[in-house]
């Protein structure tokens, strides 16, 4: 049997990369004390690693394919293949933000004032790229972690991953300016990708998690209506497409079908209920897959 090796990334990004798989149809058991998690897919084998290092792996072979950022496969100058593009972070469905920020209080003022200055943080080359498409040279150093309390004794700024803000304000800091916007990636390695039979098992993986990513902060919504209050039915409903309108067994009714974002259901409910529709049956959703 040809395994996969596959990197899930530990750290920040563990619990909602697990929630995801779940999501997806997939059970995957995880040992505090170790890092070899058991999936209920023989054909893939799991390795728990950080998501910095995932890409250099999958380069190099010792992994076949796993997820981790954008910001770390451009970090690691790594040459893989991209699967797909997965909108997740460790809090929410969004991308996060690369920014570079000083104290709240500091003379710099724009990017340009980061001349000659000494910046930390994890993503150097980034970082460097960033400074040298300015024209700007600055001392960037490696920062092992708690980057947002350096400033300003230790260094002048720092580049850092956020998704909220909430801790750069803490630490009483401001954004300069955004480096760039970083999405979790599912890449593989490009002999491993050049397999069709094992490439079409990532995509297929790929597909499942995409679908599950697609139906967070979705739900289905069934109701019946009187036929000849169908088109105002219709028109209050916003859908993935179009509604799905399928004949009763009263010939004078018909049940409507539709997909919704979940924070519109509270107040769609009222309005179709309002507009004569009975019955209506709110339900969750799993996977969406297009």
């Amino acid at each position: 049997m040809n395994i996969i090796k596959f990197g899930l990334p530990a750290g920040s990004l563990k619990e909602a990369t697990l929630a995801l798989f779940k999501k997806a149809g997939y059970q995957i058991t995880v040992n505090d004390r170790s890092y070899y998690p058991i999936i209920d897919d023989e054909e893939i084998e799991c390795i728990l690693i950080r998501a910095q290092e995932i890409p250099k792996y999958v380069q190099q072979g010792v992994l076949d394919a796993g997820i981790t950022g954008q910001d770390w496969i451009l970090e690691n100058r790594a040459q893989v293949y991209e699967i797909g593009e997965l909108v997740y972070a460790k809090s929410g469905m969004r991308p996060v933000r690369l920014v570079l920020a000083v104290p709240s209080d500091s003379q710099i003022k724009t990017v340009a004032d980061l001349q000659g200055k000494r910046i930390a943080t994890e993503l150097v080359n980034v970082t460097n790229d960033f400074l040298a498409g300015r024209g700007i040279k600055a001392d960037v150093e490696f920062s092992w972690g708690a980057t947002e309390v350096k400033p300003p004794k230790l260094v002048d700024a720092i580049a850092e991953l956020t998704e909220t803000g909430s801790s750069l304000k803490a630490n009483n800091l401001r954004v300069l300016e955004t480096i760039m916007h970083s999405t979790t990636r599912m890449i593989a390695n490009k002999e491993t990708a050049a397999d069709q039979v094992r490439k079409k098992k990532l995509e297929n993986i790929y597909m499942l998690l995409a679908g599950a990513l697609r139906a967070e902060d979705k739900v289905g919504l069934k109701l019946n209506v009187a036929r000849n209050r169908l088109g105002q039915i219709v028109s209050l409903l916003p859908a993935l497409k179009k509604p799905t309108v399928s004949n009763l067994i009263d010939t004078e009714w018909v049940a409507v079908e539709t997909i919704i974002d979940e924070h519109l259901v509270r107040e769609l409910i009222i309005k179709l209920k309002d507009a004569g529709a009975e019955g209506i049956v709110e339900y969750s959703l799993n996977k969406i897959i297009l």
